[in-house]
C-alpha cells in the first residue's frame, strides 16, 4: 500500500514537472511585426489588429515636466509579451531604445526604466516595459478610407425631419475647393434627392476646422459651397433652386483638439430654403 502511495506520489510530481518544462507557445493567429523583433525567449499573450484605430501615446514633455500625449488615428497594432525568465525592465527597455535608434526611429518620449515612444515617418511605436511583461504598440498613421456614404432616402429624410443634414464624403484637394473624383457618388444622391422633390430649394453651406486662420477658413468654406453648387447645376439642378454660404470655422460639431474632430468639423452642410 505504501509503495503504490509514493509511486502515485512520484507520478503525480513528474507529470507536473514535465507539463512546467513544455515550451510556451504564440497566441492562436500572433505573430511579430515586421518592424521589429522580440525579446529572445518572450511569447506572445495576446495581440489585436485593427484597419483603423484610434491610441494615445506620450509625446514629449511640457517645460514643467508634464507628459504631452498625442491622440493617433491609422492601422493599429498590438502585442502582449511574456519574458523570459530574470529579465529586468531596463533591460527590455535599453533593448529597444537601441534597437529603435539604429532602425532610423527617433525617441520622442523617454520615462526609462519603463516606458519610451518613438516615430519614423508616419509611424509611431511605444514600448510599455514590466519586467515579466511588456506590450508594444505600433500605429501607421493615415487618413480614414471613407466607406459609408448617406444615400437619397436618408438625405431627404434628415432635411424633413430638421431642416438640414451634414453631408460627409465631399472631398476637396487640401486648401483648395477642387472637387476630388470621390465625391461624384454622393454628390449624385443629393442630386436624386432634388430631382425627387422639384420644389425643394437648398442652401449649400461650407464649414471647416481651425487650422489656419479664421479668415482663410472663411473664404475657403464660401468656395467651396460654390464648387457643390457648380457642380449640382452642372448635373441639371437649376441653379434658382440653390444658394452657397461659407461659415468656416464658426460652427463646430465637435472639438477642433482631436483629429477625429477636425474631420466632423469639415463637411458640407444641406439647409432647406
Amino acid at each position: 500500500m505504501k509503495r503504490s502511495f509514493f509511486l502515485a506520489t512520484a507520478l503525480l510530481f513528474a507529470g507536473a514537472a514535465a507539463a512546467q518544462d513544455e515550451p510556451k507557445t504564440d497566441a492562436e493567429g500572433c505573430k511579430d511585426s515586421a518592424l521589429i523583433t522580440r525579446m529572445p525567449g518572450s511569447t506572445i499573450n495576446s495581440c489585436d489588429n485593427k484597419e483603423y484605430e484610434q491610441a494615445t501615446m506620450p509625446a514629449g514633455k511640457d517645460k514643467d515636466g508634464n507628459v504631452i500625449e498625442k491622440k493617433l488615428e491609422g492601422e493599429y497594432h498590438s502585442w502582449d509579451y511574456a519574458t523570459r525568465d530574470g529579465m529586468s525592465e531596463i533591460q527590455i527597455y535599453r533593448n529597444f531604445e537601441t534597437a529603435l535608434k539604429r532602425a532610423g526611429f527617433v525617441i520622442v518620449n523617454a520615462d526609462p526604466p519603463t516606458e519610451i515612444t518613438a516615430k519614423k515617418g508616419d509611424t509611431w511605436f511605444m514600448l510599455e516595459s514590466k519586467g515579466a511583461y511588456y506590450y508594444q504598440t505600433i500605429v501607421t498613421v493615415k487618413e480614414m478610407q471613407q466607406e459609408v456614404t448617406a444615400d437619397a432616402s436618408s438625405l431627404s429624410e434628415e432635411l424633413n425631419k430638421s431642416g438640414h443634414v451634414a453631408v460627409y464624403g465631399i472631398h476637396f484637394d487640401t486648401g483648395k475647393a477642387t472637387i476630388l473624383p470621390d465625391s461624384e457618388a454622393i454628390l449624385g444622391e443629393i442630386v436624386k434627392v432634388m430631382e425627387q422633390d422639384p420644389q425643394l430649394k437648398l442652401r449649400v453651406e461650407g464649414h471647416t476646422d481651425n487650422v489656419g486662420t479664421a479668415a482663410a477658413n472663411q473664404a475657403l468654406s464660401e468656395k467651396r459651397a460654390q464648387s457643390v453648387v457648380a457642380w449640382l447645376t452642372a448635373h441639371g439642378i437649376a441653379a434658382s433652386r440653390l444658394s452657397a454660404k461659407g461659415l468656416g470655422q464658426t460652427k463646430p460639431v465637435a472639438d477642433n483638439a482631436s483629429d477625429d474632430g477636425k474631420a466632423k468639423n469639415r463637411r458640407v452642410e444641406l439647409v432647406k430654403e
